[in-house]
Formats: C-alpha cells, structure tokens, sequence
C-alpha cells in the first residue's frame, strides 16, 4: 500500500459525491477532508485484514474492492463489491474487537482513507456528520437483508438476470450494449455464484437474447429477460 497527505483536486470530486459527504454542509465537508488521506492499493492486495482493529475507514476513488468472510478452512464467501463513490468499514468505529470481514482490491484501487479517530471524535460535535454515517449502515444493512431475500426469492439464473437488467437500465436501456463493471469472477462472487454456475446462467440467458462478449453484454428482449 501506497498512501499520500492530500486529496488531488480530482479525489476530493469523487469524495465529495460519496454517501459520507454529499449531503453535508461545505465547512463540514472540509473538515472530514482534513482527516482523509489516498491510500492506493495493487490488484489483490489486503485492504482490511479479516479480524483486524482497522484505524481507517474508505471511499472508493477510483477502481473496485470486495468485502468477503473467511471460514476455519480458508474458504472465501463474498459479501459486497464497492466501486468508486462508495464508502465501507465505517461500522469498525462502533464495534468493540475486531473486523468480521477481509476487504480486498479487485483491482488496482484508489482509495479516500478517513481517520476512524479523528472522525469518530467529529460525531459528538456533529450531528449531520452522524446522521449521514447513520445512512450508510442502514444502507449496507438493506442491502444485506434484500440479498438475502433475492437468493432465496431466484435461481441462479434469475439472479443474473435481476442484476443484467439493473445494469442496463442504468446505463441507458434499449439499443444500448453495456459493459460489466466488473470482471466476471468478481461478478460471480457479488451474486454469490461459483464461476461455473456464472457461466451456465449467461449460457441459459442466451435464449432470451442476452448476448455477452468479453464484458460487454447486449439485451435484445427485456421482456424476455424480466419473465426468464
């Protein structure tokens, strides 16, 4: 890891759409950068260590980074995927011992790290600053509860589907092909998926005319795809 002083101009941009500080008042959001550094991270390196006291909490500049669980035998379950503008490990601040999870780099990643301390210490003085660290919890909770309900609501198959069509509409929708994020054995690990079953659902999906190239994807028959 590879860690500066100061936000470029570009990273306090980022930073500054992130759920932390978007809704902040300017004068607050200069002072949670005062307690932010960059932090860049190789592909696959550690981020937080599974069962550490992290010191730090992030925001994804740029690249993307996964949160797993670790069993007794080594064997990985993934639990999120973060991208840029997205914030994790914040829930560490109000936790006493140690981090349930590891968080790791996808890829090569640029990361927004704010001082647990410095910022822990802000809370008391600032109510806003509570309310929006509150928001990203129950935000990451959400989540967690509504995967849940989707892997036992669909198959496989479906879940990949779900996760196509929200890709597609927001990145344009109809006539558009779109490209994954992601690649596709991080994919896998955020829809809960071996590789494998990956593979068979985009082999299923191919008869509703979903098209996949590389990372590049083509929905030709949403209708098709919602009613798979």
């Amino acid at each position: 890891m590879n860690r500066t002083t100061r936000l470029t101009l570009r990273d306090r941009d980022i930073a500054l759409k992130s759920a932390l500080l978007v809704d902040l008042d300017p004068r607050l959001q200069r002072r949670v950068l005062e307690a932010a550094s960059v932090a860049t991270f190789r592909s696959r390196e550690v981020i937080i260590p599974f069962q550490s006291e992290p010191k730090h909490f992030y925001a994804v500049l740029s690249g993307h980074v996964r949160l797993y669980r670790i069993d007794s035998r080594g064997r990985e379950a993934d639990i999120a995927v973060y991208g840029p503008g997205d914030v994790f490990g914040e829930c560490a601040m109000f936790m006493d011992g140690c981090y349930p999870f590891q968080v790791q780099a996808a890829e090569a990643a640029t990361l927004a790290a704010f001082d647990s301390h410095a910022i822990s210490a802000m809370l008391r003085e600032e109510p806003a600053l509570m309310m929006a660290i509150s928001r990203i919890m129950a935000q990451h909770s959400t989540d967690a509860r509504l995967n849940v309900a989707n892997d036992r609501l669909n198959t496989a198959p479906q879940r990949v589907a779900i996760y196509l069509l929200e890709t597609w509409r927001a990145q344009g929708g109809p006539g558009n092909p779109f490209k994954l994020p992601f690649q596709k054995s991080l994919l896998a690990g955020k829809l809960g998926l071996a590789p494998e079953a990956l593979s068979r659902a985009f082999a299923l999906l191919q008869k509703t005319g979903v098209s996949i190239r590389g990372r590049m994807v083509q929905i030709t028959d949403a209708e098709a795809l919602e009613n798979f």
